[in-house]
């Protein structure tokens, strides 16, 4: 995997060593260097491309290091170093941090400086300007772009890539045997070839800017480099079809058509030309075309994210369908129980009262009065739950009980210590201003964990309960000590502890529960403060 970009890397030395190439395809020999040696220099400007994605800091200093020797060797090469180092800032600032960035523009700049600079005559202001924007404009570009791609809702940069390279490829192939022929220094022709075709790469990101630009380079390649004219219309005629595509709104695309039609008319009407009706027809539909083709692939592009859409909004229908029988399985299922257990619970709350009314005082009246407590408790709790079932419980909602978290707490503590165990409550103020689904479910593990004590240690063994603030959830903590006889353990689903983790886990906490390593058991949770989200889960 870590070879998957061998291709673009071998693609980016390839037309780095072209474009070397056709700079230095006019030199001959200079005082220091022979003319043989241009092909070497070309490869030594080019080839380090190949490693500017992984690299992009470390190739940048070596282009800037170059360019200032082989400025002062007076080799053209100086002209492909300088197009060469400001593609490189650009990788940079979109792959490294600034503190990286920032050092690979200063040793451009200073590079940059001294290639403006003749020998003999000192920077002006204008040139020191003209040395700070050229590095810091591909940077901040490269940077911005490395921000925004996380908004970007394609992911896939293959067309991207593919029109840079076509833009690149036009704009060079095209234009280069007349990069001398201008009263511009042949770098500055050249790096305003490739950026005008590497701009062609965002267009489908950012249509209107790319859009301005290539009108811009239109305008001077009119003014300044008449040879490179028709390709200038070529790459701004791409960006308009792009624009079109990405641009839905069709007051902006018409606006466009027109601002086209009137660079095209600049770019190609004379002062000779013989304007007819012919031809201004031929050169409205010529702008016309590609703004066609960029609609139509436009309302594809929309048709099928409509479609997309769709197809999401009817997996996301499907799942709540599901969800919902689930639900109403739950409630029949829990509705069911309730009828079961109720009617046990009932007779058995009937069974004890009546037993009350018969016996004497003393504890077997105390153990009644517990029964019928605890069973007139039971039935409620189970109204709740089947009433928190019917209205559609969430993950996301806060349980309640039938009193205060802390008062339940209290009272089971109070209950087992009626049915014989030794209980030391520790409950801390402070947990009170924890959320309530963080006490409610420490006041249910406080419950199980105690019946359970009670079931497999028996009475007389002693419990220490500590419920606490933990950050912002609760530290719940339940430890009892060895028994003081042996009993027989009374019948046990273990389905409680199961049932706890759970809940635990539902809530995004922990459970563990084991031997003390003191003869004991140890049952511990940690409760969060809230309740993760459904795709956290």
């Amino acid at each position: 995997m870590r070879w998957r970009g061998v291709p673009l890397d071998v693609l980016l030395a390839v037309s780095g060593v072209a474009l070397a190439l056709l700079t230095t395809a006019h030199a001959g020999e200079t005082n220091y260097l022979p003319a043989e040696l241009n092909i070497p220099m070309a490869l030594l400007a080019g080839l380090p491309m190949g490693l500017v994605r992984r690299w992009p800091v470390p190739v940048t200093l070596y282009l800037a290091v170059l360019l200032v020797v082989t400025d002062q060797l007076g080799s053209l090469t100086s002209n492909s170093a300088q197009i060469l180092v400001c593609v490189a800032l650009g990788v940079a600032g979109f792959r490294s941090g600034w503190r990286a960035t920032v050092v690979a523009v200063a040793a451009t700049i200073g590079a940059t400086a001294v290639n403006i600079a003749d020998p003999g005559i000192a920077l002006t202001a204008n040139a020191w300007m003209y040395a700070v924007l050229l590095p810091v404009f591909p940077a901040v570009l490269g940077a911005y772009l490395r921000s925004s791609a996380g908004r970007l809702e394609e992911r896939d940069v293959t067309p991207d890539a593919l029109l840079a390279a076509a833009g690149v490829a036009i704009t060079v192939l095209s234009t280069w045997t007349s990069w001398h022929s201008g009263t511009q220094p042949v770098w500055v022709v050249g790096l305003l070839a490739v950026v005008g075709g590497l701009a062609l790469g965002i267009a489908r990101r950012f249509p209107g800017l790319v859009f301005l630009l290539q009108g811009v380079l239109l305008l001077s390649a009119d003014t300044y480099l008449n040879d490179a004219v028709n390709t200038c219309v070529i790459l701004t005629l791409i960006a308009v079809g792009v624009f079109a595509m990405r641009v839905a709104s069709w007051p902006w695309t018409v606006a466009a058509y027109f601002a086209g039609c009137l660079l095209t008319a600049i770019a190609v009407v004379g002062d000779d030309t013989d304007i007819t009706p012919f031809r201004v027809g031929v050169l409205m539909t010529l702008v016309a075309t590609p703004i066609a083709i960029g609609r139509y692939l436009g309302v594809r592009q929309s048709a099928v994210a409509a479609d997309r859409l769709r197809a999401e909004e009817a997996a996301r229908a499907a799942l709540a369908q599901v969800r919902a029988d689930q639900l109403a399985e739950r409630e029949r299922i829990a509705r069911d129980v309730h009828d079961i257990v109720a009617h046990h619970v009932g007779a058995m709350v009937l069974r004890a009262g009546a037993a009350r009314y018969t016996a004497p005082d003393g504890p077997v009246a105390d153990a009644l009065n517990d029964i019928r407590e605890t069973g007139h408790q039971v039935l409620q709790d189970l109204r709740d739950l089947l009433d928190l079932l019917r209205e559609g419980i969430r993950p996301d909602s806060e349980p309640h009980l039938l009193a205060n978290p802390a008062d339940v707490v209290r009272e089971s503590a109070e209950r087992m210590a009626a049915a014989g165990l030794v209980v030391d409550l520790d409950l801390d103020p402070a947990t009170d201003q924890a959320p309530l689904i963080a006490l409610t479910s420490a006041a249910r593990i406080v419950q199980e964990g105690l019946t359970n004590v009670l079931k497999h240690a028996g009475p007389g063994t002693r419990v220490r309960i500590s419920v606490v603030p933990a950050g912002e959830g609760l530290s719940v903590e339940i430890r009892n000590g060895r028994p003081p006889t042996s009993i027989e353990r009374l019948p046990s689903s273990g389905r409680g502890l199961a049932g706890m983790r759970e809940r635990v886990r539902a809530l995004g906490g922990t459970l563990t529960a084991g031997p003390d390593g003191e003869g004991g058991w140890l049952l511990a949770a940690s409760l969060p403060a809230r309740v993760p989200s459904r795709s956290a889960v």
